[in-house]
């Protein structure tokens, strides 16, 4: 299996029509214009041991990692990536983006813009319903932050399945059971409505009014954040930076909004966001522990933003300490546990002594890790079927219309065609092969958001009538497994499977699968 190193010279994906797209500069994945410093664990005060307990333990829980950085004292004092992932990947964030809406609405009140006890429906006269209840009178800018608006069901949901309304319009229509202030629900649509009052009052969208204010101030220079219809950052999600990226964010609350000697946020709003303001879930697990500004407590005693699947901002001021982690994972709970149990008990107050040996076991540890990229044989029955024919496909959603796959002693290329265009894609056998170019996913569904991304391939054959060929959208989390069975008279069944789905047996696979005759 190739390390994460190697696999950076592999070239781009083919645009058909527009030539070979040059690969990334392989500097780009070192500590190259970072914004960050960096330190050994034990001058920091904490054990290499710990780390490598911890990475080790990520390996035998089954749980897909992607990134994971731990900084300490404003130094960073690990970094791992599993290839294909790497540093200079941005990375959907799910719902780690209310945590930056958070920001902009601190930011917006630090400014004057509004107050956190303004009333949700005066910003919005056109949208309201003719009849105004009680409850939805009394909806302020702080029960959105605190998932306190008086719904018990999430509103994102409807807002996004009306086709003909404005989501703002929605929400208001949805009915509101409880008392604004005296009840929990994880509601991401009250995370859009910060959104909607943030744009209805500086004229910007949330990604253009943090520009200045945020993202230039850190350094984070590659990001995009989805919209909604109606020209909204969407708030809850959608929004995508690195793992370094939300290092930087993380160390920014740590020293209480002060970036570089200047203050972006006020310290108040760091505390008055980072504070418990409802009980959350019952139980005693992470997700009980009280709920603030589209912050989560933790259970040791932390704060956090996180996003589905494992994405991870964990604030330690106890430990004078952040961590980031980027993952598909179908456990969070566990993923947390795992930080607690195995990287907790390597903190100490004070420098330890230097520990070369474990140094250098934690750096080859970190520089090899990797998705398994095993998947079949590089030179089955199967491969030799398929491989050199061009297939016509079958009427389907996306619009392809024929197939073609080469192949070489190092890997192939999966070739679409459709009547305005195509796309090539490398892949390796039992490697991992990326591109420099984002794509959106050529089988583009509706059960996730789909944007632009970067993609690794693998592939190999399954017996004597299997190709497999597995996608990675690398900017992007998730990934398909891609089945093409040979069958009679040369002919071709081509299934889908998402990642997602692949995981977890309660999650469907609703993409009809496709046929290709010579």
């Amino acid at each position: 299996m190739k390390s994460r190193r190697s696999f950076l010279y592999q070239s781009g994906a083919l645009l058909i029509g527009t030539g070979l797209i040059p690969p990334i500069d392989p500097r780009s994945f070192g500590q190259f214009n970072t914004g960050l410093d960096y330190a050994s664990p034990e001058s920091q005060g904490v054990a290499s041991d710990a780390i490598i307990q911890y990475l080790n333990a990520v390996k035998g829980s089954n749980l897909e990692h992607h990134a994971f950085i731990l900084m300490r004292h404003g130094k960073v004092i690990s970094e791992a990536y599993w290839a294909p992932f790497t540093p200079d990947k941005i990375h959907t964030l799910y719902s780690l983006s209310k945590s930056f809406t958070s920001t902009a609405i601190g930011m917006a009140v630090q400014e004057g813009k509004f107050k956190l006890t303004d009333k949700v429906i005066s910003f919005f006269p056109d949208h309201v319903p003719t009849i105004i209840s009680d409850y939805l009178a009394k909806m302020e800018i702080r029960h959105l932050l605190n998932m306190a608006s008086g719904h018990t069901k999430d509103t994102m949901g409807p807002m996004r399945e009306n086709k003909t309304s404005s989501w703002v319009k929605t929400f208001f229509e949805l009915p509101l059971e409880k008392e604004p202030g005296t009840h929990f629900l994880y509601n991401t649509g009250a995370t859009y409505m910060c959104s909607a009052i943030l744009t209805k009052v500086t004229g910007l969208k949330m990604y253009d009014y943090l520009t200045p204010r945020l993202f230039k101030p850190l350094g984070i220079v590659d990001s995009d954040w989805e919209s909604s219809p109606e020209g909204v950052n969407v708030a809850g999600y959608g929004l995508r930076v690195s793992a370094r990226d939300i290092i930087k964010f993380g160390r920014l609350y740590l020293q209480k909004g002060i970036w570089e000697g200047k203050q972006l946020i006020s310290e108040s709003y760091v505390n008055e966001a980072t504070t418990s303001h409802i009980a959350s879930n019952p139980g005693d697990g992470d997700w009980s522990q009280g709920y603030g500004y589209q912050f989560w407590r933790c259970k040791p005693g932390f704060y956090r933003g996180d996003g589905a699947y494992g994405q991870f901002c964990m604030v330690m001021p106890q430990y004078d300490a952040v961590i980031a982690v980027l993952s598909e994972s179908s456990n969070m709970q566990k993923q947390m546990t795992l930080i607690w149990e195995n990287l907790l008990p390597g903190f100490k107050k004070d420098t330890i002594r230097e520990n070369t040996a474990q140094q250098t076991e934690l750096k080859s540890i970190s520089n090899d890790l990797n998705l398994n990229a095993a998947i079949g044989s590089a030179d089955s029955i199967a491969i030799k079927k398929i491989r050199g024919n061009t297939y016509r496909l079958s009427e389907n959603q996306w619009g392809w219309t024929s197939l073609l796959i080469t192949t070489g002693k190092a890997g192939g290329v999966l070739t679409l065609k459709k009547s305005d265009g195509g796309l090539a894609l490398p892949f390796g056998w039992n490697e991992w092969q990326t591109t420099g170019h984002r794509i959106t996913n050529p089988f583009a569904a509706d059960f996730r958001s789909m944007v632009p991304s970067a993609v690794a391939a693998t592939a190999g054959g399954v017996g004597d009538d299997e190709l497999k060929i597995r996608l990675k959208y690398t900017d992007a989390i998730h990934g398909d497994l891609l089945t093409i069975k040979s069958g009679e008279n040369k002919n071709i069944d081509i299934s889908l499977l998402n990642s997602l789905a692949e995981k977890n047996a309660n999650i469907k696979e609703n993409r009809s699968s496709l046929t290709g005759t010579l």
